[in-house]
């Protein structure tokens, strides 16, 4: 058996081997609404919608759990009551249930995420929750795990992606989305309300994860700043939004060609370069500080040269000559004879 098929999924508060196929059904949650289609039953048939409760009111019927059931099994459910009621002979008795329409559905993601939180994944504007008339279908993108760890702001660096764990009515199984990276084919696991996502964190970095992908963040955010003299505006400063975006998998060096800390005169080579980072989790702050030479020689050197996460902060400080010229420039401004002779005049 090969990793795909050793795969579990969660249903019905059950764990039960998940194998790779193209279609997977979908458990039901509230807010999900079916098409229950009974020949010669015309009191029971209808759209009907998955209550708060998780479950499914047709009338002359006790409610009927549906939430955490895939159509096939309500099917039987709903065939197996309508039996024991007497209500239909069981050799020609046939039960369809069609989803027509899916919700949004509340979930919880936690562990190493950029954004872990309580997420509602496939919302739906109000127009398109209007009364259903058309034929049976509906595809929710949105519900399936890969979405949530995305919608969470994808995996941190230091993410277990070959362990994510899923909590679902109490049972938990691991999934691994490490074929996501390499392109392989991996199964994505459907959600159901409720359900409890958990993405452990290791001890270090794997840079195989600081790229963009459907488990990662497409791209970061810096504050750059880089002004030998004060401007008024960023405008004047040449900082931008292009300045300021990268592609997630950049590193500090590109910061700071983007921000034209690089290069210049020979009296400025010295220069160097700040990097502010704040840890998501614990508020703290750290502060590196690099020589600018140094990060364009040692490219590939992660702790000379660090990948940027999102809300760096990045400030280019002037070498010793400029800052001296900067010195000079003002004394000679304030004494030159010109300026000696203003003084005069003003006395």
């Amino acid at each position: 058996m090969n990793k795909r098929s050793r795969l579990l999924s969660v249903f019905t508060g059950a764990i039960v081997p998940l194998i790779a196929t193209p279609c997977l059904s979908l458990p039901l949650s509230p807010g999900d609404r079916l098409r229950v289609s009974i020949p010669e039953g015309e009191l029971f048939n209808g759209i009907y919608e998955v209550n708060i409760d998780g479950t499914l009111q047709i009338p002359y019927l006790s409610p009927i759990r549906v939430a955490g059931l895939e159509p096939s099994q309500i099917e039987q459910t709903l065939s197996q009551t309508l039996i024991e009621k007497r209500l239909f002979n069981p050799k020609f008795l046939q039960v369809t249930i069609q989803p027509v329409e899916w919700s949004a559905v509340q979930v919880n993601v936690s562990g190493a995420t950029f954004q872990p939180g309580r997420l509602l994944l496939n919302q739906r504007s109000p127009e398109a929750r209007a009364p259903i008339t058309q034929a049976s279908g509906d595809y929710p993108p949105e519900r399936f795990l890969i979405a949530a760890i995305r919608e969470a702001g994808g995996v941190m660096p230091n993410a277990d992606v070959k362990n994510i764990r899923l909590i679902r009515n109490g049972q938990e199984t691991t999934i691994d989305l490490s074929g996501v990276l390499s392109g392989e084919i991996t199964q994505d696991i459907p959600l159901v309300a409720g359900d409890q996502i958990i993405v452990p964190a290791t001890q270090k970095v794997h840079p195989e994860l600081i790229r963009p992908s459907q488990i990662t963040i497409a791209g970061v955010r810096v504050f750059l700043s880089n002004l030998t003299q004060p401007a008024s505006s960023n405008s004047g400063a040449s900082v931008n939004k292009d300045a300021t975006s990268f592609v997630y998998g950049s590193r500090l060096s590109q910061a700071v060609i983007a921000g034209n800390c690089a290069g210049g005169s020979t009296e400025n080579a010295k220069r160097r370069a700040l990097l502010v980072r704040t840890d998501r989790m614990t508020g703290e702050t750290k502060i590196m500080e690099r020589p600018i030479e140094d990060l364009l020689r040692k490219t590939n050197d992660d702790a000379t040269n660090p990948f940027l996460m999102p809300d760096d902060g990045v400030a280019c400080y002037d070498s010793k000559t400029t800052n001296l010229r900067g010195v000079a420039d003002t004394l000679g401004a304030i004494f030159s004879p010109f300026s000696l002779l203003l003084n005069l005049l003003r006395k």
